[in-house]
């Protein structure tokens, strides 16, 4: 073993990087954060899925560069930006669902081949739902092309592929930091074959095609199949399955490559760097907080022993680099760390109804009429049973009250729809969280807390601060109501009526 790691930023100098689905949320974080702690690293090529060089230049500049998270970079660099960008970072037209990643360029695939270092893939649809023909594309078969495309890599040292941590499936217990066995599922009764798989979705293509089915019948049968080869096979959802499918794959198919699989719990705003409270849509735990925060959301199903794991952005991306670093230089050779707070820093969802309500109470946003919502802690309902009891007295017999007025008058056809619908969007939405809200799993993250003791413990102070993904040191409740929120608020998604 080697007795230290040494200078971090010193080892990203000269590198070159390989980064796949380059406008996601984490991989710009990525990007970011090695562009501005290492100016003097060789090169970052970002795939991006575009038709030619000309739109993959375009989606770099929209999607990527001109986002806030880069202001921090565009401060150090003020008028030189774009040039330090034109010199460091080019970006790739490309797709990993296709063959060598779709790469039509032979001359730029060659000068990938000759010049890479290390890829990173964070390329995923994280769509719970997604149409399985499109999970299988990009989750799995994807994974695949990118360690294919590796492996060709003339000096490649290493794939690092960026997982979740809800592989798990809904285990309970202590959830281990090790690779998944090819072809095991979750429930033992069926094997994992993803050639199968494969194959059963373009049979069900062929039949919707000879059925002339539309677009929307073809996607709705695409998700239900999806669902349906997930929980045969003991996962909760396509997304999660698709995931633990190409987990399994790259260790099968790794021959000498070296490898590390990160695996985050729920992923939620910067903690710090570039700056607190940075975020890019809902991520996991943020639609309960945008509902909440819409005045939407009145109770909510949960076990009261279920602990929510978060973990912000930019500590995954510095585990990310930490876990490259330990293992170039053999510190380590695990293939898995888990990114998370579960087993060192727990969150309930009592806390979280508490830093919603403070929040908000405090900053309210408003209705579409100007009045503000007013909020009130969560009715939290401790089980599915508790919950359909609480919706008959609450709202199916006013419901049903309604939809018999409604036959007679006009005037309570509007409130019988309406409450009609929001019946329905709370129920899908407590069943849609469900598999997390009832997890009775605690993420173990020995091999991360190895890499976090050698960086404490070998690595400049300077150097421990800014790659720190120690989820010890968050104060959740000064983060949560003081920079998560408001950066949701902000950044996230369009809260405001």
């Amino acid at each position: 073993m080697a007795a230290e790691l040494g200078s971090i930023t010193q080892f990203l100098e000269n590198k070159t990087f390989l980064v796949t689905g380059a406008t996601g949320y984490l991989a710009k974080i990525f990007v970011e954060k090695i562009l501005r702690v290492q100016p003097n690293v060789k090169k970052m090529y970002l795939l991006l899925r575009a038709s030619d060089a000309k739109s993959a230049m375009q989606r770099l500049q929209q999607d990527v560069v001109e986002k806030e998270l880069f202001k921090v970079l565009k401060e150090k660099h003020g008028e030189n930006l774009n040039s330090f960008i034109s010199e460091k970072v080019r970006a790739v037209a490309g797709d990993i669902s296709c063959e060598d990643l779709g790469i039509k360029d032979s001359s730029l695939n060659d000068e990938l081949l000759k010049e890479v270092d290390y890829v990173v893939n964070c390329a995923a649809s994280t769509n719970f739902n997604e149409r399985y023909d499109v999970a299988l594309g990009i989750n799995t078969f994807g994974a695949l092309n990118v360690i294919n495309f590796a492996k060709k890599c003339h000096k490649v040292k290493m794939l690092v592929h960026v997982s979740t941590a809800y592989v798990c499936g809904e285990d309970g217990g202590l959830i281990l930091e090790k690779p998944l066995s090819l072809g095991k599922s979750k429930n033992g009764s069926n094997k994992v074959d993803i050639e199968v798989e494969k194959k059963l979705v373009q049979e069900k293509l062929d039949q919707l095609l000879s059925e002339n089915a539309s677009q929307k019948e073809t996607a709705i049968a695409m998700k239900k199949l999806g669902l349906e080869r997930a929980k045969l096979h003991g996962w909760p959802n396509t997304y999660v399955f698709s995931k633990a499918m190409s987990e399994m794959h790259l260790v099968a198919s790794k021959d000498n490559l070296s490898l590390l699989i990160i695996r985050p719990s729920m992923i939620i705003s910067t903690y710090k760097e570039p700056f607190p409270g940075w975020i890019e849509g809902a991520k996991t735990i943020d639609s309960v907080i945008a509902a909440y925060g819409k005045g939407r959301l009145e109770c909510f199903v949960y076990n009261p022993e279920t602990v929510y794991d978060l973990i912000p952005a930019d500590m995954v991306v510095n585990n990310m680099i930490v876990a490259m670093v330990a293992r170039e230089k053999k510190y380590s050779t695990e293939i898995v760390y888990q990114s998370g707070s579960s087993s060192r820093n727990q969150v309930t969802l009592s806390n979280i109804d508490d830093f919603m309500y403070r929040y908000f109470s405090a900053n309210p946003l408003f209705e579409k009429d100007g009045k503000p919502i007013q909020y009130h802690n969560l009715t939290l309902i401790n089980s599915m049973s508790a919950y359909r009891l609480y919706l008959a007295i609450q709202y199916l017999l006013p419901f049903k009250a309604l939809q018999l007025a409604s036959r007679f008058s006009k005037k309570y056809e509007d409130m019988y729809m309406t409450l009609g619908l929001k019946i329905r969007l709370l129920t899908r939405f407590i069943e849609f969280y469900k598999p997390y809200t009832y997890l009775m799993g605690i993420f173990d993250d020995t091999n991360s807390e190895y890499l976090r003791k050698a960086l404490r413990e070998t690595c400049s102070n300077n150097e421990a601060e800014i790659f720190n993904f120690d989820p010890t040191t968050v104060n959740w409740d000064d983060f949560v109501v003081g920079s998560h929120i408001p950066g949701l608020v902000k950044y996230g998604i369009k809260l405001q009526y």
